[in-house]
C-alpha cells in the first residue's frame, strides 16, 4: 500500500471570505472553509475521515458500508485505487444485485471495489458482532479492516480534529452539515476555547446528539468543545432536495461562483442564512461554513 502522504492533500484547506448581503447587512462575516479543495477525488471530510483509517488498515482489505448512492463508498473506492488497497463495499439492498449498476456504484466497481449486496434487515443489524461476522464471511473479507457507514469512528473523529485546529483564532462559529456526526465531533474538539460549532443534520430523527457524544468519548475519552445541533434544515431527510433548496443552491452558486453540493452543503448554508435572518448571531460575529464536499459528476 502506498502512503496517504503521497497523495499530496491541500492542507490546511483554503479559507475564503465571501461578501453576501444576507450576512453583511447584519454585521456578520462569512468565511468558507474549502475542504472541497483538499484532494480532487478524496474530497473534504472524506479525506479527513478516511486518511487515518487507511493508515490504520496497514495494507489490509478495507470493508465499508453504504447505500446505492453513497459518496462514502465512492471515496473509499477511489482511495483504494490510488493507494493500491483492496476495498469491499457492502451495499444496502439485496435486490440491487440483480439490476444494472447505477453510475455511483459503477464508479466504485471501476475503481476496483468489490461490491457485496445485503438485504436491508441484515444491513440494519450490521453493527451487531454476529451479523458483521456473517457479512464479512459472505463477502470473503474475514480479517479485513472495517470502516463504519459514513466513515465515522474514533480514528475519523481524531482526524477531523485538525479541521477545528485550522480554524482557531479565525472564526467565532463554525458550521458543518452532519450525516453520522463524526465531522462535528472532531471539529468541536479542535476549536479553541470561546469558539463554538453548529451542526446541521441532513437526516430526520433527532438521534445525533447521543451519537456525537459517543464518538467523542471513544476518540477522546469524554466530551470536547462547544457544539449544538439545529435539526430544522433536513428538508425531509437524507437525499431529499426540494425545489426551494435547489433554488437556494443555484442562487448561492450564482452569487459566489462556488459549486454547492445539494445533499449536505446546501442544507448547511441554508441553515446559516436562516439563523442569520433570525438574529441568532450578534453583530461582529465571524462565521466559518465548512464546505465538506462538492457535486459528483
Amino acid at each position: 500500500m502506498t502512503s496517504v502522504d503521497t497523495l499530496h492533500p491541500r492542507l490546511p484547506s483554503p479559507l475564503q471570505e465571501v461578501s453576501d448581503d444576507r450576512f453583511t447587512a447584519r454585521g456578520l462575516r462569512l468565511l468558507l472553509k474549502r475542504d472541497d479543495l483538499i484532494h480532487p477525488e478524496l474530497v473534504g471530510n472524506k479525506w479527513r475521515k478516511l486518511a487515518p483509517n487507511l493508515t490504520a488498515a496497514g495494507g489490509r482489505t478495507v470493508v465499508t458500508f453504504g447505500g446505492a448512492y453513497s459518496n462514502h463508498l465512492r471515496a473509499t473506492a477511489a482511495a483504494g485505487r490510488l493507494l493500491g488497497l483492496p476495498t469491499v463495499g457492502v451495499v444496502r439492498g439485496q435486490e440491487l444485485a440483480s439490476r444494472p449498476l447505477n453510475p455511483s456504484l459503477a464508479r466504485c466497481a471501476a475503481d476496483g471495489m468489490r461490491l457485496h449486496f445485503v438485504d436491508r434487515s441484515a444491513y440494519r443489524r450490521k453493527s451487531e458482532p454476529d451479523t458483521l461476522t456473517a457479512v464479512l464471511r459472505a463477502a470473503g473479507a474475514e480479517g479485513a479492516y472495517v470502516v463504519p457507514e459514513g466513515g465515522s469512528n474514533a480514528e475519523a473523529v481524531r482526524g477531523c480534529r485538525a479541521l477545528g485546529e485550522e480554524l482557531r483564532g479565525l472564526a467565532d462559529v463554525a458550521a458543518v452539515a452532519c450525516g453520522t456526526g463524526g465531522t462535528l465531533a472532531g471539529l468541536a474538539a479542535g476549536l479553541a476555547p470561546g469558539q463554538r460549532a453548529i451542526g446541521v443534520p441532513v437526516l430526520k430523527g433527532g438521534f445525533l446528539t447521543d451519537e456525537i457524544r459517543t464518538l467523542q468519548r471513544r476518540a477522546f475519552g469524554g466530551p470536547r468543545g462547544s457544539w449544538r445541533l439545529d435539526e430544522r434544515f433536513h428538508f425531509g431527510g437524507y437525499a431529499r432536495v426540494t425545489g426551494e433548496l435547489a433554488a437556494f443552491a443555484e442562487d448561492f452558486e450564482h452569487r459566489h461562483g462556488i459549486p454547492v453540493e445539494r445533499l449536505y452543503v446546501a442544507k448547511m448554508l441554508y441553515g446559516l442564512v436562516a439563523l442569520a435572518r433570525e438574529g441568532a448571531f450578534p453583530r461582529g460575529t465571524t462565521l466559518a461554513a465548512v464546505v465538506t464536499g462538492r457535486p459528483f459528476p
